[in-house]
């Protein structure tokens, strides 16, 4: 297997999508016992360096499908309204759960989605 250059690495991660970029991220976390976190922010007060935790509250969520809850089709039909994926695109997504239907939307966004999947049966989380 030849080896790839930098740039022919980035540009097949400019090829993903956001949903298999991140799954990327989690296979790679788990292959190497890493993590992809920002590192914590230094500061330096009086001469010394010292670590400053930000304390921000959360302004993006992802809705993470857990399970359908024995409701596939109608937790389908919901995912194709939320995404605006096509049938085949929903159902693959419904089942390769845990899997992220949205990403980086807001608190409102988040909420209403998570309130229209469980409607219907779904088991659904926010990160």
């Amino acid at each position: 297997m030849a080896k790839l250059t930098t740039e022919e690495l980035l540009q097949q991660f400019a090829d993903l999508t956001l949903i298999e970029l991140a799954e990327f991220v989690k296979a790679f976390e788990a292959k190497f016992e890493v993590t992809a976190a920002a590192p914590v922010a230094i500061a330096a007060g009086g001469g010394a360096a010292t670590a400053v935790e930000e304390v921000e509250e959360q302004s993006e969520f992802d809705v993470v499908l857990e399970n359908d809850g024995g409701k596939k089709i109608q937790v389908i039909k919901v995912v194709r309204e939320l995404t605006g994926l096509g049938l085949k695109e929903a159902k693959d997504a419904v089942e390769a759960a845990p899997k992220a239907v949205l990403e980086k939307v807001n608190k409102e966004t988040a909420d209403k989605a998570k309130a229209k999947l469980e409607a219907e049966g779904a088991k659904v989380t926010l990160k």
